[in-house]
């Protein structure tokens, strides 16, 4: 992968595992993932990554129907649901596909890029 895409990725992985709505599993791929960089396990964890990356990031209906969900409810509090839910459909109405949340914003920049990164 060439250098600029390389610092791309990098710093989009940087905002993934900063941020809040960062699944575990996604942070810790990412670690690893920076951790293999110019190593002989780089190009495998290259395609690990964007697979954890490809599942983690959230459908817009997905989230919709999750934040109305009563477990959405339960676990953000209703008003901060009832919050999600309108922004979520929104930006679906202004044409977004997925959540765009930090994570899932910083994790759809990177998988954009796969066939860049995937050598």
């Amino acid at each position: 992968m060439n250098k600029e895409v390389l610092n791309y990725v990098v710093e989009k992985s940087h905002e993934l595992i900063n941020a809040p709505s960062c699944s575990k599993e996604a942070k810790a791929a990412a670690q690893t993932w920076l951790d293999a960089i110019g190593t002989e396990e780089e190009a495998a964890e290259t395609k690990r990554y964007i697979k954890e990356l490809e599942a983690d990031i959230i459908p817009i209906d997905a989230l919709i129907g999750f934040a109305e969900s009563d477990h959405g409810i339960q676990i953000f509090g209703e008003d901060t649901a009832k919050n999600i839910a309108g922004h979520a459909k929104k930006i679906k109405s202004e044409g977004a596909i997925y959540c765009d949340c930090p994570a899932c914003s910083a994790a759809t920049a990177i998988v954009e890029k796969k066939e860049l990164i995937i050598e």
